[in-house]
């Protein structure tokens, strides 16, 4: 695979590996260096020892969509932080205990996107996007879910009028550039919420914190596989347009500002890091179009993945799973969805 580089020099850096390769031959030792590359990995997108507030949650009323319901509820994250965010409530349930899918939208207007809203948070009338409002249909398979409007968009955009004159860049190019000058990272700050948002939703009597999965698409993949390899308390992972080596995607193509975390090279690769993982389930779903995360770089990295789940006593081909499909950067749900259903309802 051909990788640009305007700079020959950062190549030759760039094959320096990082201080936490996956390198173990025994699962002892897999687990030692998950431990210490997930404080490793921590302490480099910043933003998770940030003082814990209390939730103060503002509970809006239920909205009856036929077959589930959804609530719209705004918790404090951290200090001058809130998070607005969506629970969608299936109406038929077989167990008093539901389990728990988190679903992080990627690029977009924001979560409205795929709860099935339009911008003014009305029942949408027209075709999905990309999206394809995987929220709903995950809580039409029976899921409590829990879909936040992530930081930068929807609700919690900038506002980029006070810049007179010029074009507004991407809705999160201001936070993640401020983060950046801080050291620490727009991800961060996410993983923050999103850690924050599971501590409540498990404070609630119908969900079974036992089961609980993640789902993201594009950038909202960014953040569930993040949140995932820092969370031991989620138990399954899918990701939507989002896998392959940095060098191949991130690196190599034009990518909004939030895909960076300075000295995430240091700790490791794509390859390297989702081994945080092991040996939790994953699915990964791939268009074969997708014009940002070139499927040939996704094999490579589901590939060097299975080698790492090895490591960890298990069977590579049923903890990782790739679905390829006829498409582009876009939600497929043919696999995700019963995978999700396989793995959390059983």
């Amino acid at each position: 695979m051909n990788t640009f580089s305007p700079i020959p020099e950062l190549d030759l850096l760039y094959d320096k590996k990082g201080q936490y390769p996956f390198a173990a031959e025994n699962k002892v030792d897999g687990i030692q260096w998950q431990k210490e590359c997930r404080r490793a990995l921590g302490e480099t997108i910043g933003f998770l020892d940030t003082p814990k507030v209390e939730f103060k949650p503002k509970i809006f009323p239920e909205v009856d969509r036929g077959d589930f319901t959804h609530q719209r509820i705004i918790i404090s994250t951290a200090k001058g932080a809130e998070m607005p965010f969506y629970i969608l409530r299936p109406k038929r349930r077989e167990q008093e205990k539901l389990p728990v899918v988190l679903a992080y939208h990627g690029h977009g207007p924001g979560v409205k996107e795929i709860i099935g809203l339009d911008e003014m948070g009305e029942i949408r009338q027209t075709p999905p996007g990309y999206q394809k409002d995987f929220a709903v249909e995950l809580c039409r398979r029976g899921f409590f879910v829990a879909a936040p409007e992530i930081a930068c968009f929807g609700e919690r955009q900038h506002n980029y009028s006070v810049l007179p004159g010029q074009s507004p860049p991407t809705t999160c190019h201001n936070a993640a550039t401020y983060a950046i000058m801080l050291g620490k990272s727009v991800l961060g700050m996410r993983v923050r919420d999103s850690m924050r948002l599971l501590d409540y939703i498990t404070t609630l009597p119908e969900v079974d914190k036992e089961r609980i999965g993640v789902m993201g698409i594009s950038g909202g993949g960014m953040l569930a596989l993040f949140h995932a390899c820092l969370d031991q308390g989620i138990a399954v992972t899918v990701l939507s347009g989002y896998f392959g080596r940095f060098r191949h995607n991130i690196l190599n193509l034009h990518h909004c500002t939030c895909n960076f975390v300075p000295g995430l090279l240091k700790i490791g690769e794509l390859d390297d890091l989702v081994g945080l993982l092991a040996p939790r389930p994953l699915l990964v779903e791939a268009g074969k179009k997708d014009p940002i995360f070139p499927i040939t770089s996704v094999r490579d990295s589901i590939h060097r993945t299975r080698e790492v789940y090895e490591v960890f006593e298990c069977d590579p081909f049923e903890s990782v799973i790739l679905h390829e499909f006829d498409g582009i950067h876009e939600i497929s749900g043919e696999k995700s969805y019963d995978f999700l259903v396989e793995q959390l309802q059983a």
